[in-house]
């Protein structure tokens, strides 16, 4: 039985996962302890639900997809509207240093996925729909390539494989990133910066999203003006998706959110002099953040999942391995081996296996309980939603073009 449930029931649902996923965090101390992003507890709680319905009465449920998108396009444009150039600069080589290490995971991502799948006998680019496809890339790449490799190569099914895959590594994503950096931390001893952790930072332009649950003093005036800035980062997203389809310079709709959103911002700042309410676009991106983490689990389909085929379990738990002992080892050490690189290294996990989003629940996770990291909040966000798209995008054609 397929029960379709409307926007209203939709939102009533992702309240409940959200409250159910803090009050977990709040009494359970082991995930206060390995740092598990609230959406993802209680996401988890309500996919288990979910499963048991499925396994007792055959009942499937399916939420707004629609609302889904809105809160994500909401939580990448509000990262554009706070990327004000001169913040940028702040990430400096960091950012640089970064990206490259994380060009080069794309690549070790691929290749162990295709190498995976040519051993266990299987098409290669069956292990590429398991590598940065779907890992990197997320259920909207997934979508996207699973439809060129049905088509144009003959992969049957790399749809639905592409989304399952997908799934996983937006579980596993939140799950791998706030251990990992714990250990690093306990590890090595390391502290957040002094003098950065206090509710004045606030006032001082730090990156958003860092301070979740700081008070944000806010008046309906701001949150029009507000409103009407993600509106505009809206608009643009659309225009330009359907103005660039079938183009060379086709990107994903979230893309071009995240540079509307820059565009507006710095345009307001350096040619109308207009100063933008950060505060007011903090809460609306963490609230998308949080709607769209809800909405994508409670639309987990655990059933899917278990009926994987076992060389594929097999290619996405060596997939799994091979991210934590990637960001531990190399991420951590390049981007400086210190409390900021733990911080990036829960992000890392989180957009390699997951999702942009996933990357920045890692973060507050942490910092919530070890202190902030404006380095971190400045530079896994950029990296994360807007430069690795194009890399990915680029990196799959190649190995498509080899292994096709």
């Amino acid at each position: 039985m397929d029960i379709q449930f409307s926007t209203y029931y939709t939102l009533i649902f992702v309240a409940i996962v959200l409250l159910v996923g803090k009050f977990l965090v709040q009494r359970i101390r082991w995930l206060r302890e390995f740092n598990i992003p609230e959406p993802v507890a209680g996401g988890l709680v309500a996919a288990l639900i979910s499963w048991g319905l499925n396994a007792a009465f055959d009942v499937r449920a399916s939420f707004d997809t629609g609302l889904q998108t809105a809160f994500m396009l909401v939580f990448f444009s509000s990262i554009g509207l706070s990327a004000n150039f001169l913040k940028l600069r702040e990430g400096g080589m960091g950012l640089i240093v970064f990206l490259l290490v994380v060009v080069v995971f794309i690549g070790v991502q691929n290749s162990v996925g295709v190498a995976l799948a040519t051993a266990l006998g299987l098409d290669p680019l069956i292990g590429l729909i398991a590598g940065s496809i779907t890992l990197v890339g997320g259920h909207g790449t997934a979508g996207a390539w699973g439809s060129v490799l049905e088509n144009d190569h003959g992969i049957p099914g790399a749809i639905t494989l592409g989304i399952a895959c997908a799934t996983f590594g937006l579980v596993i994503g939140g799950l791998i990133g706030g251990p990992l950096a714990k250990w690093l931390i306990q590890r090595h001893g390391l502290k957040h910066p002094q003098g950065t952790g206090d509710a004045g930072a606030l006032e001082a332009g730090t990156p958003n999203f860092e301070f979740p649950h700081k008070t944000r003093l806010i008046t309906a005036d701001a949150a029009i003006e507000t409103m009407a800035l993600f509106a505009g980062c809206l608009a643009f997203a659309e225009f330009m998706s359907q103005l660039t389809k079938g183009t060379a310079l086709q990107l994903p709709t979230f893309v071009w959110a995240l540079g509307g959103g820059v565009l507006i911002r710095n345009v307001l700042d350096y040619v109308f002099n207009f100063e933008v309410f950060d505060r007011a676009i903090d809460v609306f991106g963490n609230t998308g953040l949080s709607v769209y983490l809800a909405i994508a689990l409670l639309s987990l389909k655990l059933w899917e999942l278990a009926g994987l085929a076992g060389p594929l379990v097999i290619i996405l738990g060596a997939q799994t391995l091979v991210m934590a002992a990637y960001a531990g080892f190399v991420t951590f050490r390049l981007m400086g081996s210190n409390y900021d690189a733990a911080v990036l290294c829960a992000g890392h996990c989180g957009f390699g296996m997951g999702a942009t989003p996933t990357a920045v629940a890692n973060m507050q996770a942490i910092t919530n309980q070890y202190g902030a990291s404006h380095k971190a909040f400045l530079i896994v966000p950029m990296v994360g939603a807007f430069f690795i798209d194009l890399v990915n995008a680029v990196a799959i054609q190649v190995f498509i073009n080899v292994f096709g």
